[in-house]
């Protein structure tokens, strides 16, 4: 395997794995369980990437596997846990920094109250990946990622007008 590419997993796209993983789990001990075991995963895999999906497509679904086994041996529904903020406040001033901090907080906050079903479908939608990267990562038809996507939207909407 071509160790740069574990390296650009990791570093690349640790945010992602750690909101996935945030997704699934609420305690934070645990949380960083999780983290390792989806390194440790990615290892693994990483020599079978056929390049077929982009690797952040990649890295996304190994950590939604590696989820989905944690919660499937631990046979309990599925916690909620926040998302980690990702703050580039290089050059923003204070006030920004805290309406941002704010933002993110409530976000957070609104995406964890959501259901399991859709909760993990709005992490994907939020970091930006398409319908099919999702798709792609979860399994998913086309169809059910549109609904859970339209139906976690309107539910943070709602959440956040809510916040406000």
């Amino acid at each position: 395997m071509r160790e740069g590419l574990f390296d650009q997993a990791l570093d690349g796209h640790g945010g992602l794995i750690a909101r996935i993983v945030s997704a699934h789990e609420r305690d934070p001990a645990l949380r960083e369980d999780l983290r390792q075991d989806v390194a440790l995963a990615l290892w693994r895999a990483l020599p079978g990437w056929r390049e077929e999906c982009g690797l952040r497509t990649f890295v996304a679904r190994v950590a939604h596997n590696v989820c989905v086994s944690h919660q499937r041996r631990a046979v309990r529904e599925p916690p909620r846990g926040e998302l980690s903020p990702q703050l580039d406040a290089a050059t923003e001033l204070p006030d920004a920094v805290a309406i941002d901090n704010d933002l993110r907080r409530r976000l957070s906050a609104a995406v964890a109250d959501l259901p399991a079903a859709l909760r993990e479908v709005a992490v994907l939608g939020l970091e930006g990946f398409t319908n099919q990267e999702i798709v792609d990562t979860l399994g998913l038809s086309s169809g059910t990622v549109a609904t859970r996507l339209s139906r976690a939207k309107a539910m943070l909407r709602e959440r956040m007008g809510q916040a406000s």
